[in-house]
């Protein structure tokens, strides 16, 4: 097996089981264990997973982002949950953006209950869902295609947003401390900030399980942002500290209420 095929069947791996052991990898490939660190090496160095003691592994951490095609399999309940609170901020004939996310691909699929919309988005998997459906206008930014994100990136996609305005912008991030918001992805953040600069409302969509993590690079501020839904509570300590700053979450878990 040549090199590239033996390290795409290991991300294949990757994203079937999240981790992976290198003397298990070695004997599945009947390779020594050097070839397997080189070739973990080489993927780690591409940002496609992290090396750990003994193996790699593809769960997010704060500094990495998982695979998209991992993070699409997780927590459906929870993403459906997200979308359809989300949902309620659409009204038909808006202009929304939807940025990149596994979580904001589900938002992306149920727009079409309030169509007629125009959606613009760098999401791969959003552009897929909606690019036939009647009563939708897409614009699909270009960029750079990200397969790690399944999304358009670079400066194409931010050239492109800055001639563009919508009514408001959904962004999604997988870290929030304090009272900022985090990502690990240069590329990605920026996309990201585009989109809230060209939009009149903006929404942030985020796991509770994200409070209390931060990553390398600054988003925004949660001030930011008109609306932040989330899951579930973070915690009594996190939400003590969004009170005093006067910054309300909409929780989509119908147990539990809006604080």
């Amino acid at each position: 097996m040549k090199r590239d095929e033996r390290q795409q069947a290991i991300m294949d791996l990757l994203v079937a089981q999240g981790e992976v052991e290198l003397d298990r990898l070695a004997l599945y490939f009947d390779v020594s264990k050097m070839t397997i660190h080189r070739d973990l090496d080489e993927l780690e160095s591409a940002g496609l997973l992290r090396k750990v003691r003994g193996g790699a592994t593809i769960q997010s951490g704060n500094q990495f982002e998982s695979d998209y095609r991992f993070r699409e399999r997780q927590g459906a309940e929870v993403k459906s949950s997200i979308a359809d609170a989300a949902l309620n901020l659409i009204e038909p004939g808006m202009t929304v953006m939807i940025n990149d996310g596994s979580m904001a691909a589900v938002l992306g699929q149920k727009t079409v209950a309030k169509r007629p919309l125009t959606v613009i988005t760098n999401n791969a998997a959003v552009i897929d869902t909606l690019r036939g459906e009647v009563g939708i206008t897409m614009i699909s930014l270009g960029g750079v295609y990200s397969a790690k994100f399944n999304a358009y990136l670079g400066k194409v996609t931010e050239d492109a947003l800055a001639g563009l305005r919508a009514d408001i912008a959904f962004i999604s991030s997988p870290a929030v401390s304090g009272l900022e918001v985090f990502h690990m992805d240069d590329s990605v953040m920026r996309a990201k900030r585009a989109m809230m600069a060209q939009a009149t409302t903006r929404c942030l969509l985020v796991n509770h399980t994200r409070f209390g993590q931060a990553a390398l690079h600054r988003l925004a501020a949660l001030s930011e942002f008109e609306h932040i839904i989330t899951d579930r509570s973070p915690g009594p300590e996190a939400c003590a500290a969004l009170s005093h700053a006067g910054i309300v979450l909409t929780i989509s878990n119908t147990q539990e209420a809006e604080i």
